[in-house]
């Protein structure tokens, strides 16, 4: 059985992509923004426009708009590896599709929830087709699917436990070594992609230690 650990690090909605999201965002919220304003009305302007932006930064968590910048990943006790084509997010979902497909064991940490679901979304929005239509995402098992978080509380929806939690809590170094999530589209914007993509390989390195102590595998 071959094994396929992986992480994804993702981006907000690209500025193409923003009138439509404003539209979303004016319908979710019962009202248009006001383009222009003055006096009394100007705080009311600046105050929707962070709301604005606070929106746009959560579609790093929504497979419609955001992006994949990048996906780490390692192959049962291989080196670990990172795709990354900045602006070709197109090739980067192609060749994970084309790793993925030789895989019988997909293992990471919110990957159900979060990363192979934001990768199906992603496929399915710049026409992707996956190599694995047919991957079973049933809950409450831990195969072909090897959710660390899950399988960790058991699949208590209340208790979402960090990576960095479990790794510490099991004495394996934590990966968030200098930058963690929440900083992923600040350091982008710094140019800094590969220290994102390296980042993104810790974490798949500590995932891949963590599910080896979970079931008791040297």
């Amino acid at each position: 059985m071959t094994t396929l650990f992986f992480d994804i690090e993702t981006l907000p909605a690209e500025q193409s992509l923003h009138e439509k999201l404003k539209y979303l965002f004016e319908r979710k919220n019962g009202k248009k923004l006001k383009s222009k304003k003055s006096g009394d009305e100007e705080a009311g302007e600046l105050s929707s426009s962070k709301s604005f932006d606070d929106f746009i930064s959560k579609t790093s968590f929504d497979g419609g708009f955001g992006r994949v910048l990048c996906i780490a990943y390692a192959i049962d006790d291989k080196p670990t590896e990172v795709l990354c084509n900045d602006g070709n997010e197109k090739k980067t979902l192609e060749e994970f599709w084309g790793i993925a497909q030789n895989c019988d064991l997909f293992v990471g940490h919110n990957i159900m929830d979060f990363d192979f679901r934001f990768i199906y979304q992603r496929s399915i929005v710049l026409g992707v087709k996956p190599t694995l239509p047919d991957l079973s995402f049933a809950r409450y098992r831990s195969s072909p699917i090897y959710d660390t978080m899950k399988e960790w509380s058991k699949w208590d929806t209340m208790n979402k436990v960090t990576l960095e939690h479990i790794a510490l809590a099991l004495g394996i170094p934590t990966p968030k070594d200098g930058i963690d999530g929440s900083q992923v589209f600040s350091f982008y914007k710094d140019g800094k992609t590969n220290d994102i993509c390296e980042y993104c390989k810790r974490d798949v390195d500590a995932t891949r230690a963590v599910y080896k102590r979970m079931v008791f595998k040297k």
